[in-house]
């Protein structure tokens, strides 16, 4: 009887051991670990930030820092951001929670983008309302090392475009 509620305890946890090991089978993220310089427009704005990505946590997340050269009035950076991409098992898509200064509502306001990894391209949708989206698109150019990224912003039906940034390495 004890060989058999053993056996059921491994099927039972083998789904969760499966998405686990997801975050280290290797993924595209794994291109954009380390340091970077981002250049592009974001609002309308030339700017120059500085990125460090990671996988922390056993390699079952992976964090980005956001931090730009730019200053406020205050002389702090003009923008901040740590990102957290990991596995979402029940809808076989990366999940993404983005932390930065404009708000503070990230851990409050529960939303969550997801991509489906499309070849070397990662597009996310975070649903920010009934007509309203954010489609965060992270694609990398193996031939050249870098990453383009653009940002669209969804509302009332209409898309327009928010950002388009490079990283290249330091």
């Amino acid at each position: 009887m004890k060989t058999v509620l053993c056996f059921i305890a491994m099927i039972l946890l083998l789904p969760s051991l499966a998405t686990a090991q997801l975050g280290l089978q290797g993924t595209l993220l794994d291109q954009m670990a380390g340091s970077w310089v981002m250049r592009g427009t974001i609002g309308g704005d030339e700017i120059t930030h500085d990125i460090t990505a990671e996988w922390i946590l056993a390699h079952h997340y992976f964090r980005f820092h956001d931090l730009a050269r730019e200053k406020d009035d205050t002389g702090a950076p003009a923008y901040e951001a740590i990102v957290f991409i990991g596995w979402d098992g029940p809808t076989s898509s990366f999940a993404c929670l983005w932390l930065d200064v404009t708000g503070g509502g990230g851990l409050t306001n529960g939303i969550i983008g997801y991509a489906k990894a499309d070849g070397d391209k990662l597009p996310f949708v975070f649903k920010t309302g009934d007509d309203s989206a954010i489609y965060t698109t992270f694609i990398y150019d193996r031939e050249a090392g870098t990453w383009f990224w653009t940002i669209d912003i969804e509302r009332d039906w209409a898309i327009s475009n928010f950002a388009k940034v490079t990283l290249t390495r330091e």
